[in-house]
């Protein structure tokens, strides 16, 4: 009984990092495609020079 738990327990744990990984996959594409558009829609400054985006 307890091999079974622990292989259910393992496939348990392989499934839910599994679906983390692709999770975070996904939060990163939408974050390079947002910082792309930053460097895209970015407004003139002073100066007619390009401002930076972002605020740090």
């Amino acid at each position: 009984m307890v091999p079974l738990l622990i292989v259910l327990l393992l496939a348990l744990v392989l499934f839910g990092a599994g679906f983390a990984l692709k999770a975070l996959w996904f939060v990163a594409a939408v974050v390079l495609i947002l910082w792309l558009l930053g460097f895209v829609m970015r407004s003139a400054g002073a100066g007619g020079r390009r401002g930076r985006w972002y605020r740090w």
